[in-house]
C-alpha cells in the first residue's frame, strides 16, 4: 500500500500569521523545540514575530522552583515557551481585570501585574483553566516565519481560548489539528515514528 505524497502537505489557508493566532507544527518537524508544537503568536510586525509554545510542559520544573518567594504548597506547572529568552517568565490568562495585561484574542491576555497574580495563587483562588506560565518564547526574524510557512512547516489557524487553556497539554496539538478537519484529522492521529506503530 502506498501513501499519497500530498497527504502530509500543508494546504495554504490564506490566514495571515497575526497576534492571537496559532502556528501548528507539521507532524514531523525535526526540531525538538517545536515537535508537534502549538504556538500562540504574541507579537507580529515588520521586524518579525514572537510566540509561545503552549503544549511543552517541563517535567521537573514548576513555577514554585522558579519564583522562590511564592508562598504556596501547590505545585504549579511550568511550560517551555521556546528557546528564546528562556530566563523570562510569560503567562497567558483569561483575567482581563489584571492591570497591564495585553489582549491577544477574545478573552485571552498576556502578562500583567504579577504581584496580583502571585497574591491570587497564595490566597488559593481557583485559577484552574484560567492561566498558564511559561519560561522563554519563540522568535522569528522579518522573513524567517514567511520562509518557514512557504516550506510548509506550519499551519496558521485560530482556536477558542477555552480550548487553549483547558485542554491537557499533551493533547493540545492533536485537538487543534483535529479541529482543522479533513486530512489534518488523520495527521492528528499519526504516530511520531510510524516504525513504532
Amino acid at each position: 500500500m502506498s501513501i499519497d505524497p500530498n497527504m502530509f502537505r500543508i494546504e495554504s489557508n490564506d490566514i495571515p500569521p497575526e497576534k492571537g493566532r496559532l502556528l501548528l507544527a507539521e507532524p514531523f518537524l525535526p526540531d525538538l523545540n517545536f515537535r508537534r508544537a502549538v504556538i500562540l503568536l504574541i507579537e507580529r510586525d515588520e521586524k518579525g514575530a514572537m510566540g509561545i509554545v503552549l503544549n511543552h510542559m517541563f517535567s521537573n520544573l514548576t513555577l514554585n522552583k522558579v519564583i522562590k518567594d511564592l508562598d504556596t504548597d501547590l505545585s504549579i506547572p511550568l511550560f517551555n515557551g521556546g528557546p528564546v529568552s528562556n530566563d523570562t517568565l510569560f503567562y497567558i490568562h483569561t483575567m482581563e481585570y489584571i492591570p497591564g495585561a495585553l489582549p491577544l484574542q477574545d478573552g485571552l491576555f498576556l502578562n500583567g501585574d504579577f504581584d496580583l497574580i502571585k497574591t491570587m495563587i497564595e490566597e488559593k483562588k481557583d485559577l484552574e483553566g484560567k492561566i498558564r506560565f511559561f519560561l522563554g518564547c519563540s522568535g522569528w526574524g522579518s522573513e524567517q516565519l514567511k520562509n518557514e510557512l512557504n516550506q510548509n512547516s506550519w499551519i496558521v489557524t485560530e482556536e477558542k481560548t477555552s480550548v487553549l487553556l483547558s485542554t491537557p497539554p499533551r493533547l493540545l496539538w492533536e485537538k487543534v489539528m483535529t479541529n482543522q478537519g479533513g486530512k489534518y484529522g488523520v495527521w492528528a492521529k499519526y504516530p511520531l515514528n510510524a516504525k513504532l506503530n
